[in-house]
Protein backbone atom coordinates (compact mmCIF):
# COMPACT_ATOMS: atom_id res chain seq x y z
CA UNK A 1 0.00 0.00 0.00
CA UNK A 2 2.94 2.69 0.58
CA UNK A 3 4.69 1.63 -2.84
CA UNK A 4 1.09 2.45 -4.13
CA UNK A 5 0.87 5.84 -2.48
CA UNK A 6 4.41 6.72 -2.94
CA UNK A 7 3.95 5.88 -6.35
CA UNK A 8 1.13 8.00 -7.19
CA UNK A 9 2.82 10.78 -5.29
CA UNK A 10 5.55 10.66 -7.87
CA UNK A 11 3.47 10.89 -10.56
CA UNK A 12 1.63 13.96 -9.09
CA UNK A 13 5.00 15.56 -8.82
CA UNK A 14 6.71 14.72 -11.93
CA UNK A 15 3.06 15.77 -13.86
CA UNK A 16 3.25 18.94 -11.94
CA UNK A 17 6.88 19.71 -12.61
CA UNK A 18 6.73 19.14 -16.01
CA UNK A 19 3.47 21.47 -16.55
CA UNK A 20 5.20 24.49 -14.72
CA UNK A 21 8.72 24.02 -17.13
CA UNK A 22 6.53 23.95 -19.93
CA UNK A 23 5.07 27.61 -18.64
CA UNK A 24 7.05 30.51 -17.98
CA UNK A 25 6.06 32.11 -14.30
CA UNK A 26 3.21 34.84 -14.44
CA UNK A 27 5.16 38.56 -14.33
CA UNK A 28 3.20 41.70 -13.15
CA UNK A 29 5.48 43.74 -15.65
CA UNK A 30 4.07 42.04 -18.55
CA UNK A 31 0.54 42.17 -17.47
CA UNK A 32 1.00 45.90 -17.74
CA UNK A 33 3.05 46.36 -20.51
CA UNK A 34 0.63 43.65 -22.76
CA UNK A 35 -2.42 45.76 -21.38
CA UNK A 36 -0.68 48.54 -23.29
CA UNK A 37 0.61 46.46 -26.38
CA UNK A 38 -3.02 45.00 -26.70
CA UNK A 39 -5.35 48.10 -25.84
CA UNK A 40 -6.24 48.54 -29.51
CA UNK A 41 -5.73 45.20 -31.12
CA UNK A 42 -9.48 43.77 -32.72
CA UNK A 43 -8.76 40.33 -31.02
CA UNK A 44 -7.82 41.49 -27.68
CA UNK A 45 -7.62 37.86 -25.96
CA UNK A 46 -5.47 36.52 -28.34
CA UNK A 47 -2.89 39.76 -28.03
CA UNK A 48 -2.95 39.29 -24.62
CA UNK A 49 -2.00 35.63 -24.67
CA UNK A 50 0.70 35.72 -27.37
CA UNK A 51 2.38 39.09 -25.95
CA UNK A 52 2.69 37.59 -22.32
CA UNK A 53 4.47 34.32 -24.26
CA UNK A 54 6.66 36.44 -25.83
CA UNK A 55 7.10 39.27 -23.16
CA UNK A 56 7.89 36.46 -20.73
CA UNK A 57 9.91 34.75 -22.52
CA UNK A 58 12.15 37.47 -23.77
CA UNK A 59 12.95 38.58 -20.44
CA UNK A 60 10.24 41.63 -19.50
CA UNK A 61 10.40 43.17 -23.14
CA UNK A 62 7.98 44.69 -24.71
CA UNK A 63 8.18 47.42 -27.39
CA UNK A 64 6.73 50.47 -26.64
CA UNK A 65 3.14 51.73 -28.17
CA UNK A 66 0.47 49.68 -30.06
CA UNK A 67 2.18 48.52 -33.05
CA UNK A 68 5.40 48.45 -34.17
CA UNK A 69 8.63 49.84 -32.61
CA UNK A 70 9.56 46.12 -32.44
CA UNK A 71 13.27 46.51 -33.13
CA UNK A 72 13.27 47.99 -29.25
CA UNK A 73 12.86 44.32 -28.11
CA UNK A 74 15.08 42.29 -30.91
CA UNK A 75 13.77 38.67 -28.89
CA UNK A 76 10.15 40.17 -29.20
CA UNK A 77 10.72 41.09 -32.21
CA UNK A 78 13.09 37.41 -33.64
CA UNK A 79 10.01 35.07 -32.22
CA UNK A 80 8.29 32.81 -34.27
CA UNK A 81 5.31 30.53 -34.99
CA UNK A 82 4.92 26.88 -36.38
CA UNK A 83 4.69 28.76 -39.77
CA UNK A 84 7.29 30.79 -39.67
CA UNK A 85 5.47 33.95 -38.54
CA UNK A 86 5.83 35.93 -35.84
CA UNK A 87 4.62 34.80 -33.00
CA UNK A 88 4.21 38.63 -31.37
CA UNK A 89 2.05 40.96 -31.50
Amino acid sequence: MKIVFALALLLILTHSFLAMAGNPPPNPDCDSKCGTRCSQAGLKERCLKYCGLCCRQCNSCVPSGTYGNKSECPCYRDLKNSKGQPKCP
